[in-house]
C-alpha cells in the first residue's frame, strides 16, 4: 500500500509509478473497475494531487463575467482560482489570495467597481490586469524595498474556447490547443460558443464525482432509468420478458474514444431526434410528443419552441426525397435565419450529434440539440469522496435582437423536489447515492462494463491513470 501522509484536510499519499505497484483495490482491466477508485480517500487525495493540479477543466462560462470588471470564483478542492474579465477580448485568471496576510481577494461573483481589485482586509489594490496600484504604508514592507513583482497577483493559465473558460493550475502546463485538439472541431461546429445562459443549477450529489458524471457516458440506462422514454424498452425490461426482442434504441447508438480522454456517443439517423418514427399514429405527432417529453423533462436541450415547429408541420405534405426529420430541419434553420440566430454547422455529421454527448476530460459533458445544449459539469468534494459538486447548465443561442442574460447559479437544495429540478435530472441523480452505497459493500470489488456502450467510462480511467502515475 503507498504511504499515507497527514496533511491539511486532505488525505496525501506517495502514489505507486506503474501497474505492478498498483494496490488492487485501485486497478482497471479491460472489462472492470475497481470499486476503490470511488470511495478511497487516498485515491480521492491522489487525484487531487496529480489530476486537478495539472488538467485543463472548465471553470466557467463567459456569461458569468460578460462585462470588465466582473469576476467569478471557481474552487477545486482547496484551491481557489479567481477569474476576471479585463475586457472585451481578455480573461485572467488568479490564484484567490492576497500576496500580504492571504485573504481571498472574490467570493462567490461580482463585479470590481472602477475596475480595481481591492483586498477588503487592509486595502491593498491592484488593477485587473493583477498589476498592483497601491500598498497601505509600504514603506514598511521588505526595508522599505518592496517591489511590484513581488507582490503583483499570481496568474493562473488560461484559455478561454467555445464560450467557456479553462483553467490549469500546473507550472507549466501542455498546450491547450494540444488538450481540445481532438474534440475541438465537433464543439465549434455545434456553434456551442454562440450559446448563452438560460439557466444553471447546482447539486450537492451524495456520490463521486465519477460515479456521477459516468451515469451521463452512455444511453444504456435509458430505458430504465427513463422508462417514459422508451417504452417498448421499459415493458420488455420491467415485464415477463416473454415476448419478441426488443429493439432499444441504444443499439443505434455510436461510441468513439479520443485522446486526452475525451469521448462522444451518438444516434444518427435511426432515432427519434432525427424524425424516426415507428409507433403507429401521426408521425408528426408522435415526433412532437416524443420531443416534448424532453421538455417538460429537462427544459434544456429541446424547447417549448421547438415542439411548436415540429407540430407546425401537421397536414404539410413531405416532398419526394425528404424526410420529417428534413422537414423539420429545414423548418429549423429557416426560423433561425429569419431572426438572425446562430445555429450548428448544418452537416449530415454534425446533426447526427444531436441527442447526442461530447465528454471533455476530466468532468465536463455537452449534450447539443437545435441551437441549444444541456452542460454537465461534476466536481469532486474538498476531502469526502462520496459526495460531489453536480452542476447542470441550459444553453442556447439567441436571436439577435435579445440581449443574453448573465449567468447566474440557482443552489438545489432538495433534488427529489419536482420544483427544483426537472423529471429526468431527478431520475438520473437518483441513481447516484444508490450506487455509491452499493460501491461501499464488502462484497463489490469491482463494477463490471460493457465492452462497447460503456468504453468512454474505461477510457476515461485510462486517462486517470496517466496522470496519476506522472511524476513530479
Amino acid at each position: 500500500m503507498p504511504e499515507i501522509l497527514e496533511m491539511s484536510d486532505v488525505v496525501q499519499c506517495v502514489p505507486p509509478q506503474d501497474d505492478a505497484t498498483w494496490p488492487p483495490k485501485w486497478r482497471t482491466t479491460t472489462h472492470s473497475i475497481s470499486s476503490g477508485r470511488y470511495i478511497d480517500p487516498a485515491f480521492a487525495a491522489l487525484e487531487f494531487e496529480r489530476l486537478w493540479s495539472r488538467v485543463w477543466q472548465a471553470a466557467a462560462r463567459l456569461d458569468e463575467i460578460p462585462e470588465a470588471g466582473d469576476y467569478t470564483v471557481y474552487e477545486i478542492g482547496d484551491q481557489s482560482v479567481l477569474l476576471v474579465r479585463v475586457d472585451a477580448a481578455t480573461v485572467k485568471a488568479y490564484h484567490n489570495f492576497c500576496p500580504h496576510r492571504g485573504t481571498a481577494l472574490g467570493e462567490g461573483c461580482g463585479k470590481f467597481e472602477h475596475e480595481r481589485i481591492i483586498c477588503p482586509f487592509h486595502g491593498w489594490r491592484w488593477d485587473l490586469r493583477g498589476q498592483v496600484q497601491y500598498v497601505l504604508e509600504r514603506q514598511e514592507f521588505r526595508n522599505g524595498e518592496l517591489r511590484d513583482s513581488d507582490v503583483a497577483l499570481k496568474e493562473v493559465s488560461v484559455a478561454v474556447f467555445a464560450g467557456f473558460v479553462f483553467i490549469n493550475l500546473a507550472r507549466n502546463p501542455e498546450p491547450f490547443d494540444d488538450f481540445i485538439a481532438p474534440v475541438r472541431q465537433l464543439i465549434e461546429d455545434l456553434a456551442i460558443g454562440d450559446m448563452h445562459h438560460y439557466w444553471w443549477k447546482e447539486i450537492a450529489a451524495p456520490g463521486n464525482w465519477k460515479v456521477a458524471q459516468e451515469a451521463f457516458f452512455e444511453s444504456y440506462h435509458v430505458p430504465t432509468t427513463h422508462p417514459q422514454l422508451e417504452t417498448a424498452g421499459a415493458d420488455f425490461i420491467f415485464g415477463d420478458q416473454s415476448g419478441p426482442a426488443v429493439d432499444f434504441s441504444h443499439h443505434y447508438h455510436q461510441y468513439e474514444t479520443f485522446a486526452h480522454g475525451h469521448g462522444r456517443f451518438f444516434g444518427g439517423k435511426k432515432t427519434p431526434m432525427a424524425g424516426h418514427v415507428t409507433l403507429p399514429g401521426d408521425p408528426v405527432e408522435m415526433m412532437a410528443a416524443r420531443l416534448n417529453l424532453l421538455v417538460e423533462g429537462m427544459d434544456a436541450m429541446v424547447l417549448a419552441e421547438d415542439v411548436a415547429l415540429v407540430r407546425s408541420l401537421k397536414g404539410k405534405p413531405i416532398p419526394e426525397g425528404s424526410s420529417l426529420g428534413g422537414e423539420y430541419m429545414k423548418l429549423l434553420y429557416s426560423t433561425a435565419a429569419a431572426q438572425n440566430r446562430p445555429m450548428p454547422k448544418p452537416a449530415p455529421e454534425v446533426l447526427d450529434m444531436w441527442g447526442g454527448e461530447i465528454f471533455v476530460f476530466p468532468n465536463l459533458m455537452i449534450l447539443p440539440q437545435a441551437g441549444n445544449a444541456m452542460i454537465y459539469r461534476v466536481r469532486p468534494h474538498r476531502t469526502d469522496p462520496d459526495r460531489c459538486i453536480f452542476e447542470i447548465l441550459s444553453t442556447r443561442t439567441y436571436p439577435a435582437a435579445l440581449a443574453p442574460p448573465r449567468a447566474t447559479v440557482e443552489k438545489v437544495v432538495d433534488p427529489s423536489d419536482p420544483e427544483q429540478l426537472r423529471l429526468i435530472p431527478r431520475q438520473d441523480l437518483g441513481n447516484i447515492p444508490r450506487m455509491q452505497r452499493g460501491l461501499h459493500s464488502r462484497g463489490c470489488k469491482q463494477i463490471w462494463l460493457a465492452k462497447y456502450y460503456e468504453q468512454i467510462i474505461l477510457h476515461m480511467h485510462q486517462e486517470l491513470d496517466r496522470y496519476l502515475m506522472a511524476g513530479e
